[in-house]
Order: C-alpha cells, then sequence, then structure tokens
C-alpha cells in the first residue's frame, strides 16, 4: 500500500444531482493525491455511470453492483477496495472543500500514528447553504473537543466522550486502510454503525486525530432516512440496544467512566425528549412512548 495518496469511496445510492455534486468537489481538490471510486448500489439511473465515464479521468473508477445490497455491504465493499494506506468513506451527497485531501494527507505526514483523521466540519442544508441545527450545535460547541491545533485522542477518556454524545462526522472521517480493516461493521446496528465500528477500533487501541479547520461539508437533510427513523421512534430502540452492548464492552475491559456514560447515554435521552413536541403532534401513540421511555432512561 501506498501512503502518497487518498483513497475516496463513494457509496451511491441517492440523489444523482447531489451526487455530481460530490464528485465535482474531489475533481475540484487543491491536491491532487487522490482516487476515486464511486460503488453503485444498483441505483435506478444510468446518468451517473454515463457522467463519470465522461469525465476521463484515470484517477476515478465506477462499479455498478448487479443488486441493491444496501449501505453496510457497500461500506464493507468500499474498505476491502482500498488501495493506500487512507482512506475515506464519504456521503454521495456531502462536499469536499477544496482542501480536504491536503488536510488529511498533511494530517497524516504530522500524525503517522493516528488511526482515524477528523477534520473540521461545515454543516449545510439541502440547497448547500450553512446552517445551524440543534443537534449540530451541541456536536460542535458542546461535546467536540475545543483545540487550536491537532489533538490526539485515545483509551477510555476518547469511548467515554463519544458515549456521553458522538460528536464525530463519519462521512468526513478518514482512517488508515489497515486499522479499519481489523474491525467489522455491525450488521445489528445498522443506524448507529459508524459509532459501533469507532468504538470497536478505539477498544483496540486505536487513536483519533482531531483537526481543526473545515475541510469538509456535511449536507444534513430535512428528510434523511435517519430523521425519519427518529419520528417512528425506531432510531432510539436500536441505540438502546447498542449502549447496552456497548457497556457490556467498556465494563470487560474495566473502562468504568466509558461503561457509566453508555448506561447513561444522556444526549441519546435528550434528543428523545427534544422531540417529543413532534410526536405529540404527529399523534402516533407508539412512537411517543418510545420516545418518553428512551428519555427517561427505561
Amino acid at each position: 500500500m501506498s501512503d502518497s495518496a487518498l483513497d475516496i469511496f463513494i457509496p451511491y445510492w441517492g440523489d444523482p444531482a447531489y451526487m455530481r455534486l460530490t464528485v465535482d468537489s474531489v475533481l475540484h481538490q487543491s491536491d491532487p493525491r487522490w482516487f476515486l471510486t464511486v460503488v453503485d448500489d444498483a441505483y435506478p439511473d444510468p446518468t451517473i455511470e454515463d457522467y463519470i465515464k465522461s469525465l476521463g479521468d484515470p484517477r476515478i473508477t465506477y462499479i455498478k453492483k448487479q443488486k441493491n445490497e444496501g449501505i453496510t455491504a457497500n461500506f464493507r465493499t468500499s474498505v476491502t477496495m482500498a488501495r493506500h494506506k487512507l482512506v475515506a468513506v464519504v456521503g454521495c451527497d456531502d462536499i469536499l472543500l477544496p482542501n480536504y485531501v491536503e488536510t488529511i494527507l498533511e494530517a497524516h505526514e504530522q500524525y503517522p500514528g493516528a488511526d482515524i483523521i477528523q477534520p473540521g466540519v461545515r454543516v449545510i442544508n439541502d440547497q448547500g447553504q450553512t446552517v445551524k441545527t440543534l443537534v449540530d450545535t451541541v456536536k460542535q460547541r458542546v461535546l467536540r473537543p475545543r483545540l487550536s491545533k491537532p489533538v490526539l485522542l485515545s483509551g477510555e477518556s476518547l469511548a467515554t466522550s463519544l458515549l456521553h454524545g458522538d460528536w464525530l462526522y463519519w462521512p468526513s472521517l478518514a482512517f488508515k486502510t489497515t486499522s479499519i480493516r481489523a474491525v467489522d461493521f455491525r450488521d445489528d446496528f445498522a443506524i448507529i454503525q459508524d459509532l459501533a465500528l469507532i468504538m470497536d477500533m478505539i477498544l483496540q487501541g486505536r487513536s483519533l486525530l482531531v483537526v481543526p479547520g473545515e475541510s469538509f461539508a456535511y449536507r444534513r437533510h430535512t428528510e434523511s432516512a435517519s430523521s425519519l427513523l427518529i419520528r417512528d421512534g425506531s432510531r432510539f430502540e436500536g441505540e438502546r440496544d447498542y449502549f447496552t452492548l456497548a457497556a457490556g464492552l467498556a465494563r470487560s475491559r474495566r473502562w468504568r467512566r466509558a461503561e457509566i456514560a453508555a448506561r447513561l447515554r444522556i444526549t441519546s435521552r435528550l434528543h428523545a425528549l427534544s422531540l417529543l413536541p413532534y410526536s405529540v403532534k404527529s399523534r402516533n401513540l407508539k412512537t411517543l412512548g418510545t420516545m418518553i421511555r428512551h428519555g427517561l432512561g427505561t
């Protein structure tokens, strides 16, 4: 494996217009040391394949699966196909700011021991405008460590922080390929698989480098898959199950503070409580009951 370039994978299933914007953002990187692979999960639209071919860039590979396998399988495909020492699995509607590749490669050169790199993130809406949602304000202003220079985190303190509230942005992360291949995605936790995988990496002794300065734009949709799952309460049922598992994993490592954080699941519970007005408005008693139970920790 070479460490002179970044492998960027885009698992694709979604709006072709957003997808073209994502690919365009890769093409406009200030640092040309990247390779892009689009893994099309059998999306029923031929325009993306035609668009990729029309670019004629040898750094770009397009793969179309014969049948839809789902996002977790597409993540696995991406990690398996990586050829370089660093890999990023980007959302098919997100935007890499022009300095993204440069930021990741410089961070790796300065901190070669870091297994995961979290760059600074800007949040945008459906129209590409910068927004400040309640969720992202909490992630960036309350939960995320405040820093003016890169900071390397690991061990129980990192696990405890993320279990109190996940302040990472999965699509923006870059990984050492060998490190992410040492774990697997948990099929039983599709909606929270990003935190589950990163926690498994931390439990293996892996480290996370947090880099200041924005280099990635994360698109927060009004009607995302996660928001729809929130509305019917299923997301919180999945989160509760995962935090129970995480508490057991932390206990097995004798990480008492991390175990307590997983059992408290504070921000997850507060999130459920903050959505109670919407549940009341929807008049869905089942969802309302799920939100209340999760929020109260029962």
